[in-house]
């Protein structure tokens, strides 16, 4: 059993009312370890803190230290990815072999922003006078809050951490209560790293610690993955201080595979869309539209693939997928399905919990597949978050355009094609803010991430994301020996 505390001002404590709660294993529903729930007074001690590293530290560092803490914080992490990913795995039920890519990528993120920390350069702009020097200054904005989901704690982080410290932000850290070990881990490997005390800080529990330090007004930055309702929730709350923000919501992500597509390679693609990480993505590739010639090849294809995902314990490297990663999911999920029957969806294969002897104690849900599904259905339109795939039939690129951008959510999406031209045409017209050709579901720390409507905005990775941990500020100069005085204008 792991007792975790907060990271508060350089120092680990425990909650000031001492309250905590149980974090448990969605393998086998044990629970394994203890987390702190952060009272009001914490979190304004956890901002602070922040604050006062901001003005008095960080600001005032070189990019070329912070770098060099940003590299030292990623050889870390590097280091104890083993360790970090059999916690992450034990915390939310994420196959081992995800979670071990998903902490050498942050560390890559870590790595990517770091060598921009010196490069955050401004610009000098020509005006009409030439007599007037005009440049700008690209400054850190200051207290930046970062909120993540529980699917991928760690690399979620990576996203928001690495562009807020490179720019010279300092940060409080909200994780879910779902999934709160591995980001406390991470603060111990800051520290381990050098950073100064009150740079990066970590409070923990509910909702309610979320709620009230998005409402602090000493903070200047927040960034939120996670639910559409708890993003709204974020930006009420932020607009009272006019906070900036960036979110990064839900999604509803259709994969499109055309009659010219090579059908195995994107069959492939669209499993490895819905079933990697057990559908619990924000990019999953829920909506499956195929074109109605090589529709039933396809529904055909995929529901034997979706029956020989390996089910197991995650921590074991031959499990394809591992269980929903917490109960409150398990049964929005099944919720879901049962609607998807409600709705006369053609349920092809899965579609219930799995209660074999081995997996009984988890929250293990078969893969599933809804076939001839109605873009106006319930599983079609509301994100479902889990390994259920809904396949719809379009009969030309107009009615795949038309149905895919046909949603609430624009976070991404898929176009599976042979030729070249349809796959810009098609991009160009897509509704999203990430579309893959030939492939899905695949990240790089150089490319920006974030979403269009309810998916969200603001961009993560890439150049993108220290834009919005920025502001400009203009310097004009008089170069001139003119005393210019307004009120001697003549007219």
């Amino acid at each position: 059993m792991k007792n975790y505390q907060m990271l508060i001002d350089g120092e680990w404590v425990n909650s000031s009312n001492n309250e905590t709660f149980p974090t448990v294993n969605p393998f086998n529903q044990k629970m394994w370890a203890t987390i702190p729930q952060a009272s009001d007074e914490d979190v304004q001690l956890a901002v602070k803190a922040a604050k006062r590293a901001f003005e008095n530290v960080w600001s005032k560092m070189n990019g070329l230290k912070r770098a060099s803490l940003m590299f030292k914080l990623a050889d870390l992490i590097d280091k104890n990815a083993t360790y970090l990913s059999k916690l992450e795995t034990t915390d939310n039920g994420k196959v081992i072999r995800e979670t071990k890519t998903q902490m050498h990528f942050a560390a890559r993120n870590y790595r990517f922003f770091a060598g921009y920390a010196d490069k955050l350069n401004g610009e000098v702009i020509p005006l009409d006078n030439d007599e007037l020097l005009d440049y700008t200054l690209r400054e850190p904005l200051g207290v930046a809050v970062l909120i993540t989901s529980w699917n991928s704690p760690v690399s979620l982080l990576a996203n928001k951490l690495a562009p807020a410290l490179a720019s010279g932000n300092t940060v409080v850290i909200k994780p879910s209560e779902h999934t709160s070990a591995t980001t406390l881990e991470i603060g111990k490997l800051v520290q381990e790293a050098g950073f100064p005390d009150g740079v990066v800080n970590i409070v923990t529990g509910d909702g309610k610690v979320g709620d009230t330090l998005t409402k602090i007004k000493e903070v200047n930055k927040i960034s939120f993955t996670g639910g559409v309702k708890t993003g709204v929730i974020i930006s009420r709350n932020a607009s009272e201080n006019l906070i900036p923000v960036t979110m990064e919501l839900g999604g509803k992500s259709p994969n499109i595979i055309f009659e010219d597509a090579d059908l195995e390679a994107a069959i492939i693609g669209a499993v490895a869309g819905i079933y990697a990480a057990g559908g619990q993505t924000c990019i999953a590739g829920s909506r499956l539209l195929v074109h109605q010639s090589i529709y039933e090849e396809a529904i055909e294809k995929i529901t034997d693939k979706a029956k020989g995902i390996i089910l197991g314990n995650p921590l074991d490297k031959a499990t394809e997928m591992g269980p929903v990663a917490n109960e409150q999911q398990f049964k929005h999920i099944l919720s879901m399905i049962k609607k998807g029957k409600e709705e006369k969806a053609e349920l092809v294969c899965g579609g219930e919990r799995v209660i074999n002897e081995q997996l009984r104690s988890g929250f293990f849900i078969s893969p599933t597949v809804f076939a001839n599904v109605h873009n106006d259905m319930s599983i079609a339109r509301e994100e479902i978050f889990g390994p259920v795939l809904s396949v719809i039939p379009f009969a030309d690129e107009e009615e795949a355009l038309t149905i895919a951008n046909d949603s609430e959510y624009g976070l991404a999406a898929g176009i599976w094609s042979k030729d070249v031209k349809r796959i810009h045409r098609f991009a160009k017209k897509l509704q999203s803010g990430v579309v893959w050709a030939n492939t899905y579901r695949v990240t790089a720390a150089q490319a920006p991430f974030g979403g269009m409507k309810r998916s969200g905005h603001g961009r993560e990775r890439g150049y993108h994301a220290l834009l919005d941990y920025t502001q400009v500020k203009n310097v004009m100069v008089n170069l001139s020996n003119d005393i210019r005085d307004p009120f001697s204008i003549q007219v």
